[in-house]
């Protein structure tokens, strides 16, 4: 980066894939994009309401766990949500009760992240949870 350059921080937000929770997602995703950053890792509803922030600066990036049909990664049905901006691809097929395991893109998710908020979710929620506590990332 050249000098005197600030890298954007990113926003690493965790919860429920089954569930939307609006009430919560969707103020949050509208804050975190008018804050200037970028966001990870997230609910489709954050993401959603990220997305719709015009202008902002920040991106949606999307890490997308994979299907490993006779080796090959393919994206899992369903992913990336239709607001990620910038989605990336992995070999990590592994989630939910699972997500702890070096399988799982949680990893790259919560190492990516300068802060990690949690929403109400299960499982693949709380494995992330424990990877930021881990990984000594800050949790809101």
């Amino acid at each position: 980066m050249p000098p005197g350059h600030l890298r954007r921080p990113v926003v690493g937000v965790m919860g429920s894939s089954t569930q939307a929770f609006e009430d919560l997602a969707v103020p949050l995703g509208r804050w975190l994009a008018s804050a200037g950053v970028h966001l990870v890792g997230t609910m489709e509803a954050v993401s959603r309401a990220f997305a719709a922030v015009r202008p902002r600066a920040g991106m949606v990036i999307g890490v997308l766990p994979a299907d490993l049909p006779d080796g090959v990664a393919v994206p899992r049905a369903g992913y990336p949500n239709s607001s990620v901006e910038i989605a990336i691809l992995t070999h990590l097929p592994l989630s939910g009760i699972t997500g702890t395991d070096p399988r799982s893109r949680n990893h790259i998710n919560i190492l990516s992240s300068d802060v990690v908020i949690v929403l109400p979710g299960n499982e693949g929620t709380e494995s992330e949870m424990t990877l930021a506590v881990r990984y000594k990332k800050p949790v809101v």
